[in-house]
């Protein structure tokens, strides 16, 4: 692969792959050995106008292009990923500090995405509107919108890069993705494999700059006259800025934002089970998932042995080298990070909260951590830890666990254990958020679901048939076929 092993990343615009204009690079470390991992080249604003320039050149041809062409192209691209599987697994664990396994499965499910974008946008019909004029036939219509930006970020990094652009390219537009500054050569690897699979120049077009250019560069982008559509993955703290930039140009936004996702056991739940979701929920990619389990909320009478036996199993998982196929927890993804994770757990401990297992950090990896008797006056309560960190909050009975649950400015994803199906249920529907599982794991996603949140985890859907709505629009159209007897 050209993006791969090369000492600087370059740009993609229109076809051709380039410095930046002004020629300035910047270096990206790995997490865990601190050493270097290539360096990137450093838009500026003018390429940034340049690749919306390219791919509004393109638009018009590639909106033409019949869905079943356009559908070939990404599977063609989702087998290249998967021919690459552990190269780009690889670059993964470089960049990121991800484990191999992550790497592996990131590229599985962003295949899995390619494959179900074509499959929704070959499925597209135009829809008849009865009409109460007579002889005039009305249809309901669905037509691309124009230039798509995604602002993709590190955690997920195949994953959520083909999420920004698989379903706008399924559904006829062309795009501009930017790429993480934490992983520029990840995300080029996603935009490669859709050139070499045939993407017609300008159709695909990549953006990679240094993170103290992040806010201009991203100005840019949404400026620009072409781009109709912008989607953005990350914190809800940058998605605030994203949005009201965008409001100001009239685009709508697709926002997926941050997560304080719940897992709520009810008093008669499977322990065993619910302990392996927590487990798997909190700790898997040391908790830098936005649908990490962050909080157990569990029903008092069987708080303590939840929280002694998910410490149990947290102590078995093996700490250390992401590129050692053994290592289950591998480092955060830089300083910033381990200093956030840091702080919380010493907050909470400070007020109260006890320590089950864990709380330390070991150079660049942070140890798996449950933490019980967790309050609202410790901030990990409420904000955010994206790390491999979780809290239990004792609660007395259901109607506690659902006010504490909903107690959180975020809404994305949560979870809801009890042998009682239909109790479970009842739960899910007062808990306000975008997704919720009863007995399984907070952290799932497949290609074909509407994924997204509420209240400050976002606004919108990615994913099947819902990605429609956010990346095409919807166009009345009508024909009158006899004449119309007008009153003036």
């Amino acid at each position: 692969m050209a993006t791969v092993g090369i000492e600087e990343q370059q740009l993609l615009i229109g076809g051709s792959w380039r410095g930046s204009s002004s020629g300035a690079t910047y270096a990206k470390a790995n997490p865990y050995t601190g050493l270097a991992s290539g360096r990137a080249a450093a838009a500026t604003r003018e390429d940034a106008h340049a690749a919306v320039d390219a791919a509004a050149e393109a638009f018009p041809s590639w909106a033409a292009t019949p869905v079943v062409e356009r559908r070939a192209l990404l599977d063609r691209a989702a087998d290249l990923l998967m021919e690459r599987q552990h190269e780009i697994a690889s670059i993964v664990t470089e960049e990121t500090g991800g484990t191999l396994g992550w790497g592996m499965f990131n590229v599985e499910l962003a295949a899995g995405m390619l494959h179900s974008a074509g499959a929704v946008a070959a499925e597209l019909h135009d829809e008849d509107i009865a009409s109460v004029i007579p002889g005039k036939k009305a249809r309901a219509a669905r037509q691309p919108v124009g230039v798509v930006v995604g602002i993709a970020p590190w955690n997920a990094p195949v994953i959520l890069g083909t999420r920004a652009i698989a379903a706008p390219l399924a559904l006829g537009n062309t795009v501009v993705l930017k790429a993480s500054e934490e992983c520029p050569r990840t995300h080029a690897t996603i935009v490669e494999a859709l050139q070499e699979a045939g993407a017609p120049d300008g159709v695909v077009n990549l953006i990679v700059n240094d993170p103290t250019d992040a806010p201009e560069v991203v100005d840019e982008l949404i400026a620009h006259p072409a781009v109709r559509r912008v989607n953005f993955t990350g914190s809800t703290r940058v998605g605030r800025i994203v949005a009201e930039n965008a409001a100001r140009h009239l685009k709508r936004v697709l926002l997926e934002l941050g997560g304080k996702a719940p897992l709520v056991v009810l008093a008669d739940a499977d322990l065993e089970r619910a302990i392996a979701a927590a487990s798997f929920g909190s700790f898997f990619h040391q908790g830098q998932i936005c649908m990490s389990t962050e909080r157990v909320v569990v029903d008092r009478s069987v708080a303590d042995e939840f929280a002694s036996r998910l410490g149990e199993r947290a102590a078995e998982l093996k700490v250390g080298d992401p590129s050692d196929p053994s290592t289950q927890i591998g480092p955060l993804v830089n300083d910033a990070a381990m200093q956030r994770v840091s702080e919380l757990v010493e907050d909470a401990v400070s007020k109260g909260a006890k320590v089950v297992f864990g709380g330390s950090a070991h150079g660049p990896c942070f140890e798996p951590t449950v933490l019980k008797d967790v309050t609202p006056e410790m901030r990990i309560y409420s904000e955010e830890s994206f790390g491999p960190v979780v809290s239990i909050v004792p609660v007395d009975g259901v109607d506690d666990a659902v006010r504490v649950a909903n107690d959180t400015e975020y809404g994305l994803s949560s979870a809801v254990f009890s042998s009682n199906v239909d109790a479970a249920l009842e739960v899910a529907r007062r808990l306000d958020t975008g997704m919720c599982h009863v007995n399984d794991t907070t952290v799932h996603d497949e290609p074909q679901m509407p994924f997204g949140g509420v209240k400050a985890s976002g606004w919108g859907r990615f994913g099947g048939k819902a990605a429609v709505d956010e990346f095409t629009e919807l166009r009345w159209i009508t024909v009158q076929e006899e004449p119309r007897e007008y009153p003036i």
